[in-house]
């Protein structure tokens, strides 16, 4: 039986989650509970990341992806990155994905570290032939606002388009806090003739930490409205934790009400992360319990 992720989006816009595979204090049994958790609110598809670079849970990714469509009978979406990798090596890896039942994979660079060097891909567009070879759905990053290493906006996009000329089925965004630069790369998109569906991802924050943290390493711009209110929260980290979320959730709404093609919620491994994204969608209408 087949559930790609491609197919869900003829007839709806979709609604997933992201989580983090157990990695330091979140154990297996604990990442079990909050799929369990995200289950309830029947999302589309729940992804689940990947590190590579010795951080010991690339085989929690593949376990965690199995299980959850196993058990609840949710549809997993399995990151896999190739920087460092030879082809054979993805073989492996493809092979421990298709024992463990996973069809949809997001095909990734990963970041550069040292010790992984190019092998076999440059750029995640390279990987992706493999994957479809393999008989997987495949997702693919994109970046609103550009890749953080690319100077050029236009070479991006383009980029982009050979993620889609490589068989990508679909495409995940980077995270964002500014709703207009999506409109603006979805309209870019558009001149770029990028057809394939585009589900926008969305994080709420946390701390000035993070914020810090996500503009160097994501290329994220820090809007005005994010600062006033990490400000006015202070050195209260329950009063950020609100306020992230309720901003969170005003991105949600009015992405909801400019017709996206799905809207994926990075939770951070929290439920309530998730339940604030779930009920602000249904009560705006973008989704009917």
């Amino acid at each position: 039986m087949s559930n790609f992720i491609s197919s869900y989006f003829t007839n709806k816009q979709t609604f997933s989650f992201e989580i983090f595979p157990p990695k330091g204090e979140l154990s297996i049994e604990t990442a079990r509970t909050l799929v369990g958790e995200l289950a309830k609110f029947a999302p589309d598809w729940i992804s689940v990341t990947f590190s590579a670079g010795g951080s010991g849970n690339s085989g929690s990714t593949v376990a965690i992806a199995g299980e959850m469509q196993e058990q609840y009978g949710v549809t997993s979406l399995a990151h896999l990155t190739c920087m460092g990798a030879s082809k054979e090596e993805i073989a492996e890896r493809i092979a421990e994905l298709k024992a463990a039942g996973v069809q949809n994979v997001l095909a990734l660079r990963g970041d550069r570290m040292p010790g992984h060097e190019i092998v076999d891909f440059r750029y995640a567009a390279d990987l992706v032939p493999q994957l479809k070879e393999a008989g997987f759905c495949v997702g693919g990053a994109c970046y609103p606002e550009g890749h953080v290493e690319c100077l050029d906006f236009s070479t991006s996009i383009g980029r982009l388009k050979a993620k889609q000329d490589s068989g990508t089925d679909f495409l995940v965004t980077q995270l964002f806090f500014d709703n207009e630069y999506f409109y603006r790369f979805r309209e870019a998109c558009d001149r770029a003739r990028i057809k394939i569906p585009v589900t926008v991802g969305v994080m709420p924050f946390t701390s000035v930490a993070q914020i810090q943290r996500m503009a160097f390493t994501c290329g994220a711009s820090i809007p005005s409205q994010v600062i006033k209110r990490l400000v006015a929260a202070g050195n209260d980290a329950e009063a950020t934790r609100r306020a992230g979320i309720e901003f969170m959730c005003e991105q949600l709404r009015d992405l909801a009400a400019n017709g996206v093609d799905g809207l994926h919620i990075y939770t951070m491994n929290r439920p309530d992360v998730a339940q604030a994204a779930y009920d602000t969608l249904v009560d705006c209408g973008y989704i009917h319990a």
